[in-house]
């Protein structure tokens, strides 16, 4: 059995402050902390591109520099949250229903684009 890991980290409130350090922490980097209350363990994951939230709305710029024809413009909205294990599933469902919301809209889309209605 190996010793815990411990890392000490100066703190403007409380001045070095050692704490058991578990094996996923990245370190801390950019230390000081201002106040010991904001100190904390943290390692970056590789998250594939996509995790966002969406706004869309049906467009079109016919007199545009470059006219566009109907067309749903997307905006992606970066979306910062902390979850819990069950959080984490809801997150997933909400996205998975978001992509189902983008074919469906492409499918209305290529309806609309052949002379159908919307």
């Amino acid at each position: 059995m190996s010793a815990a890991r411990t890392v000490t980290v100066p703190t403007l409130d409380h001045g070095p402050v050692t704490l058991p350090e578990p094996d996923w922490c990245a370190g801390h980097v950019g230390q000081p902390v201002e106040v010991r209350a904001d100190l904390h363990h943290a390692a970056p994951l590789d998250v594939p591109d996509g995790l966002l939230d969406l706004v869309a709305e049906l467009v079109a710029f016919p007199y545009g520099e470059t006219p566009v024809p109907v067309s749903v413009y997307v905006e992606l909205v970066p979306v910062a949250v902390t979850l819990d294990p069950d959080g984490l599933r809801r997150y997933a469902a909400a996205l998975a229903a978001r992509a189902t919301l983008l074919r469906r809209l492409a499918d209305r889309l290529t309806v609309l684009r052949s002379g159908g209605a919307w």
